[in-house]
């Protein structure tokens, strides 16, 4: 990968975005540590939206998480889509910018969904380059996200963040670890979310996500629509003592609360930030699963 500007991340907790929330953070800054928004809702050249995050950006630090690009399609990257994204890192000087482990295109037809990828050496091979190329084309280092998966490939050779790992030893990009969607592929997967973080190398992990999600008949299903579970927690507690004080962002796109209840979210996960002890909680989660 070509030299690329380096991002000083946030620190502390973030919280997404949306528009059901604009009012609210014209209105007064919440107490929280930065932002994150969708890249692809602030594409235009001007409109409400993009004035929105232009004013709210003065006051916090930006992230951008995008939600189209589908880096692992088999149809060409896009790169009039590109052209958009740097065009808004340029604008909006973002101190995050993150995208999917996933594909959701074909040379025909876009399917808007994030779709899991075979883990495999030919996969490996065809999404180095097109990372490389988002990253010297936007000039920033890019974070990868880990997805909920409602299926699995026979043909896997990697378990997800084994693959994820290998990717950044390769391209130079940082892991974005979803906490929630590693607990929701246990559950769906009969995975081990705990190994699935031993997985990565601590220097790995540039951000947190966390988030809700609905137990259904069919399985577990990542909605990003009520509040962190239990079992989120305590996994998040074990990612912190292993990567360290990663910035985190509750995650709401679904059912969104009032925003004085995500910003309550929010502080019960700087609070379990201050409190965890590197040096002793992971074992201790150890001896309690055994």
């Amino acid at each position: 990968m070509s030299e690329t500007t380096t991002i000083q991340r946030p620190r502390g907790v973030g919280i997404g975005l949306r528009h059901a929330h604009y009012a609210d953070f014209l209105a007064s800054t919440p107490a929280v540590d930065w932002v994150e928004v969708h890249s692809e809702n602030y594409f235009g050249d001007g409109g409400y939206d993009l004035h929105v995050l232009e004013t709210i950006r003065r006051d916090l630090p930006v992230s951008l998480h995008g939600v189209g690009l589908g880096l692992g399609s088999p149809a060409p990257l896009d790169m009039v889509h590109v052209g958009k994204l740097r065009r808004l890192v340029e604008r909006i000087s973002p101190q995050m910018i993150s995208e999917h482990l996933a594909w959701n295109a074909t040379s025909s037809t876009f399917l808007n969904d994030l779709l899991p990828l075979p883990l495999t050496d030919e996969a490996l091979d065809y999404l180095c380059p097109r990372i490389d190329a988002l990253q010297e084309s936007l000039r920033h280092p890019i974070l990868l996200e880990n997805v909920s998966a409602y299926t699995r490939f026979r043909v896997d050779q990697y378990e997800e963040t084994a693959f994820l790992a290998e990717l950044a030893r390769r391209t130079g990009c940082g892991v974005l670890l979803d906490v929630n969607n590693l607990f929701v592929n246990q559950c769906n997967h009969d995975e081990d979310a705990i190994a699935a973080i031993d997985a990565l190398p601590t220097q790995l992990v540039g951000e947190i996500h966390l988030a809700g999600h609905s137990v259904t008949d069919i399985g577990v299903i990542d909605d990003h629509g009520s509040r962190v579970t239990p079992e989120v927690w305590r996994l998040y507690e074990y990612a912190l003592q292993r990567f360290g004080k990663c910035p985190t962002l509750i995650e709401w796109d679904t059912n969104l609360p009032p925003l004085a209840e995500l910003v309550n979210e929010a502080e019960k996960a700087r609070s379990v930030l201050e409190r965890v002890d590197r040096s002793l909680l992971c074992e201790a989660f150890k001896r309690e699963r055994t």
